[in-house]
């Protein structure tokens, strides 16, 4: 994994839907990113088929979700030069479990219908044995089925449940909510409902409020609706869909049913279509100053724009926990409508350096900041 490709690059590519190229994984992809200054990124892993979802325990393996593969993998440093030296397939076959979350030792593992768990995976990663199951009542629909999951300040594990639409008013009240449960599975409730398909969150850093992406609905054009970066300060929130779509986008078709429902408008509407999965406050200490506490998010980019938007990560800057802006951080995953990457989780390092996912490279980058 450490011996980098030094052959010159080369792009096999084929059109896809409105007119994005797609190509051949480029062994080269991070030549292309841009970042802001004193920035620099480079391969963490390569040939992490799919890679999805991220979580680090505290001995630095990184576990690894994937969506398409049905895998699970840890991706192991093993010498902590930064690069790491093996990936190992923990578990293969299962539904979609792109989410994945340390606790006490054990890998907890979103399927589409289930939560499982690998019980002392650091000790048992090549004989993980079968999964305990943690709870198994969630909808089997596969529609916006794939979960991001994250243990939450108060031990809670939080588990979204996509619409199974694009645009509906689903029966079973499960549907477009943000869940919670103790470790165990027990005390499953709904925490916020009105939310479409969010895959990331994460918590302020200091008074611990609950912040989280949202993929706004498709076929309202190009440029409507935007994407949803959303903040829940307390549970019980409603977060608009399908009725209301970023702060004023009122459905055709469902927005007229809103009726009495009080929604909790977007903290900050991002771009439309950009497809933002996993975000992180950042709270490490190796980038400036101008960067703690505030959110990264990754944009898997559009799919069904006429003009290719997202493939990067993007900034969303915070005072005194209100957005003041939003900018674009790292940028290249998209070359003339060509797709070389599509972003999908952020992991925080210990020395504070961001891991990115990406599922369509089957790679993991590491950024960096060095004043020159």
């Amino acid at each position: 994994m450490k011996h980098l490709n030094i052959f010159p690059i080369f792009f096999f590519c084929s059109f896809s839907f409105l007119f994005v190229t797609t190509c051949a994984a480029d062994t080269s992809i991070e030549k292309n990113i841009s970042l802001p200054p004193d920035f620099s990124i480079s391969i963490y892993a390569d040939n992490v088929p799919n890679a999805r979802s991220m979580a680090l325990s505290p001995n630095n393996i990184l576990f690894v979700g994937s969506r398409k593969a049905g895998n699970v993998y840890a991706v192991i440093d093993n010498d902590n030069d930064y690069i790491a030296d093996e990936v190992i397939t923990i578990a293969h076959g299962l539904n979609m479990p792109n989410g994945v979350a340390f606790r006490a030792g054990d890998l907890y593992v979103a399927e589409v219908h289930r939560i499982i768990k690998f019980k002392d995976i650091e000790k048992r990663l090549h004989n993980p044995g079968d999964p305990e199951i943690v709870f198994d009542r969630l909808p089997q629909e596969k529609w916006h089925g794939w979960k991001f999951i994250k243990f939450g300040p108060d031990g809670k594990l939080y588990v979204p449940i996509g619409a199974p639409c694009n645009v509906c008013e689903p029966e079973n009240s499960l549907f477009a909510t943000i869940t919670r449960m103790n470790m165990n599975g027990g005390d499953f409730e709904i925490f916020a409902r009105g939310v479409r398909n969010s895959v990331g969150f994460d918590w302020h850093p200091e008074n611990h409020e609950l912040w989280f992406t949202d993929n706004g609905r498709d076929m309202l054009g190009d440029n409507l609706p935007p994407d949803e970066l959303n903040h829940a300060p307390k549970a019980g929130l409603h977060f608009g869909f399908p009725y209301l779509h970023g702060k004023n986008v009122v459905d055709p078709e469902y927005g007229i049913k809103k009726g009495t429902t009080a929604v909790t408008k977007p903290a900050q509407e991002l771009g439309p279509h950009v497809a933002s999965l996993g975000m992180q406050f950042y709270t490490g200490n190796m980038f400036p100053g101008e960067y703690a506490k505030q959110i990264f998010i990754a944009e898997h980019g559009s799919w069904n724009r006429s003009e290719p938007i997202g493939y990067r990560i993007s900034l969303v800057r915070l005072e005194n926990s209100k957005p003041v802006g939003y900018e674009v951080f790292a940028r290249g995953w998209l070359q003339d409508n060509r797709v070389l990457g599509r972003p999908v989780d952020i992991e925080i390092m210990g020395d504070g350096s961001l891991l990115i996912s990406d599922d369509y490279s089957d790679k993991i980058y590491r950024i960096t900041y060095r004043k020159q």
